[in-house]
């Protein structure tokens, strides 16, 4: 396959072997995924998915045991309202990230095998990042065992949706490269997704599957760094005022990326590399790609400003905050909020 326009080869076809996980990516994967499952352990499982995940790969129900639609809401609730019908059954997840967290935090809960076939950009199932069901009682962070990762699937969103995922993946790998557990594996991985993302998602049609690779590499390196400030104050704002995820992280991440050039101007400058500018370009560059999500002000999601305050408090007092270089204290993330809003 031809590269992007910065000479980036783009691999169509792999499979992937990473410790306890395998991950294939392809458009031959969702072909793959019987063998595949089988082969796992994956029999008579359930299928946690949604009606518009199910609507694009039907045949993932053909083998499935039982099927259970994720309910909206937060993972924790999702995922109670489903483990019963679970059972004890390995657990395959179709659909977004709050499928597969909900299918995560079932299989951490109960000691299950869990299988993820990604129908976004959320990089849910690279991570062993997750709640547990609302109604557990201790459990374990665990991580897909197989990831069937078919780039048509999962960049099968529309716009301006697809590019709100997009900047979620974005943000996995720009938060990655300033996290106290940043290293050069992660990196590298970290600086490829972004320059992936970047273009594809800059083009006048995305191209789907730079993005999908772009969002398996950005959950990659995340899932190995931890993260930080964005994702504190993004999550938190999600569980405050009830943001759309994806939206609310497309309009967070120019602020935190400017908040963070003085804290880490080496890890913004590889930002801005990657993306095809000068050292001094990050926060512009991804401020452009974002309102391509459609929304470029918390208020544009119906955030009030009233709000704000108490997400703040809430954002300081979370651990990950400390995973960022010179963390930020209450004030200083009111007044970020407060420029995004």
């Amino acid at each position: 396959m031809e590269g992007l326009g910065r000479g980036l080869d783009v691999p169509e076809d792999f499979t992937w072997l990473d410790g306890e996980r395998l991950i294939r990516f392809g458009e031959g994967a969702l072909d793959d995924a019987p063998r595949l499952l089988e082969e796992r352990g994956f029999s008579d499982y359930a299928l946690l998915t949604t009606d518009r995940a199910l609507a694009k790969a039907p045949k993932a129900a053909e083998a499935a045991d039982t099927v259970l639609r994720v309910p909206s809401g937060r993972v924790p609730q999702a995922a109670a309202a489903v483990r019963t019908g679970v059972g004890q059954r390995p657990i395959v997840a179709l659909g977004g990230g709050r499928v597969i967290d909900s299918a995560k935090a079932i299989a951490g809960a109960d000691g299950l095998a869990c299988a993820a076939v990604p129908t976004t950009l959320s990089g849910a199932e690279m991570t062993g990042f997750h709640r547990l069901p609302a109604d557990a009682r201790g459990g374990r962070l665990v991580r897909p065992w197989l990831v069937v990762a078919a780039p048509a699937l999962m960049a099968s969103q529309p716009m301006p949706a697809l590019a709100a995922s997009a900047m979620n993946a974005l943000a996995h790998a720009v938060e990655s490269l300033y996290t106290s557990l940043a290293n050069p594996v992660s990196g590298m991985a970290a600086t490829r997704a972004i320059a992936l993302v970047g273009e594809a998602l800059g083009r006048e049609r995305p191209a789907r599957t730079e993005l999908a690779l772009g969002a398996l590499l950005a959950g990659y390196a995340v899932g190995g760094t931890g993260y930080a400030v964005h994702h504190v104050v993004s999550q938190t704002l999600v569980a405050v005022t009830g943001a759309p995820h994806a939206e609310t992280n497309a309009v967070m991440l120019p602020h935190c990326v400017e908040l963070m050039t003085a804290r880490a101007p080496r890890a913004v400058a590889s930002v801005a590399t990657a993306l095809g500018g000068g050292p001094d370009d990050a926060s512009d560059l991804i401020a452009g790609l974002s309102a391509k999500a459609g929304v470029t002000r918390l208020a544009e999601l119906g955030v009030e400003g009233t709000a704000l305050a108490e997400v703040a408090r809430q954002a300081a007092t979370r651990p990950e905050l400390q995973n960022a270089l010179d963390p930020p204290d209450e004030k200083q993330l009111g007044e970020l909020l407060k420029r995004a809003h």
